[in-house]
């Protein structure tokens, strides 16, 4: 112990006032702590970094912009045709969409599965058929799954 402190305690303490001399000798301007200073520009007027105004330099870019860069041009869903697909929503309509046999193998209805999900995911579908969408891949993992354990159980 030096002078009523730990050796750990004393280096601390140096560490401290390098760190407080390392600050008062930084010149003012904007610099980001960890990136050297020649990476960042130097500016004439005393500025730091203050999070909550980093999204405004965002928004302040779409100000500008005119609703067309915006947003993108599609046309509204009136004018979109619906589907033809998302409009078969009775069981016995998927399963002749998905055309399950006895032949099937894991392998097979697993592939038949990402290509339902490919043409019918509701992510992948206007906002408006969402609803027809989530249904349909709903009732097509029900029936991939029950074909998948009458192999199960046909194989034991």
């Amino acid at each position: 112990m030096l002078f009523g402190r730990s050796v750990f305690q004393s280096v601390l303490t140096r560490l401290d006032e390098e760190a407080k001399e390392e600050v008062a000798a930084t010149p003012p301007g904007f610099r980001v702590a960890g990136l050297p200073s020649g990476f960042v520009a130097a500016t004439e007027e005393n500025t730091s970094f203050n999070p909550a105004r980093a999204g405004l330099a965002y928004r302040d870019v779409l100000d500008n912009l005119a609703p067309s860069e915006v947003t993108p041009s599609a046309p509204p869903v009136e004018e979109q045709q619906v589907p033809t697909h998302l409009l078969r929503l009775d069981e016995a309509d998927i399963a002749e969409d998905l055309a399950l046999g006895s032949e099937e193998t894991t392998a097979t209805l697993a592939e038949k599965r990402r290509q339902f999900a490919k043409n019918n995911h509701p992510d992948r579908v206007p906002e408006a058929w969402r609803d027809s969408a989530t249904l349909r891949m709903k009732t097509a993992n029900l029936l991939i799954d029950r074909a998948l354990r009458e192999l199960y159980w046909r194989s034991s």
